[in-house]
């Protein structure tokens, strides 16, 4: 049983990076008698693109068909993940959507798994269980209010597509700076900021654990 979180903030030990954690903990709870493999993948640890549009993956017969031949540091995780049960995603909110480092592993990871046939059916090799986490310094109805779920909503709908419909996990208000009076920042109250955490970040903590454990108990 294997099982990875994917870390789309620059952050390895922030607020993205402690859910994927809790997250993948319990998913590993889900299995206590269980040969379980867990891990976390710092996209910014890596030196990668986008798709280059060379369609390498989509040429018949090809060595390479339904699979990504840019040979970057990339590659040997997109392998990891062809074999994954599970996948679990992180990410901050950067510009009401997921940041560019994580869309641009997306567009390598889900594009080899679609075809140009009739209805574009995928080759993903598993259906595999998905997870989706995202952080955001503002709150639930300011998010509602900015559009920002249905900037979600079609990322989440392309997971979907390729492998089973993910689970989401949404946590509001999170803590930017360990220290606000750095930095030029009147719209945030860093008094205000502290106080939500410490009253919320620790069951967003709880959540993530649950969130991931339940992905491995679905169907």
């Amino acid at each position: 049983m294997k099982i990875y979180a994917i870390n789309g903030s620059p952050r390895k030990n922030k607020n993205t990076a402690t859910l994927l954690d809790r997250a993948l903990e319990g998913a590993k709870s889900a299995f206590p008698n269980g040969n379980v493999e867990t891990e976390r993948i710092n996209l910014y640890d890596l030196n990668y693109t986008g798709c280059k549009g060379c369609f390498a993956c989509k040429v018949k017969g090809g060595k390479s068909y339904g699979k990504c031949a840019v040979k970057d540091d990339l590659f040997q995780v997109l392998e990891k993940l062809s074999s994954a049960d599970g996948i679990i995603i992180g990410s901050p909110i950067y510009y009401r959507t997921i940041t560019g480092q994580l869309h641009s592993f997306l567009e390598r990871w889900l594009f080899p798994y679609m075809t140009y046939k009739i209805g574009y059916p995928t080759i993903a090799p598993k259906r595999m269980k998905t997870v989706c986490i995202y952080s955001m310094n503002v709150l639930q109805d300011e998010m509602l209010a900015g559009g920002y779920r249905d900037n979600l909503a079609m990322f989440e709908m392309f997971i979907e597509s390729y492998f089973q419909k993910p689970k989401i996990l949404e946590v509001y208000n999170t803590v930017q700076f360990d220290d606000y009076s750095r930095y030029v920042c009147e719209t945030f109250n860093e008094k205000d900021k502290m106080n939500y955490k410490e009253q919320h970040f620790q069951n967003d903590c709880k959540k993530a654990f649950e969130v991931g454990k339940q992905m491995m108990l679905q169907e």
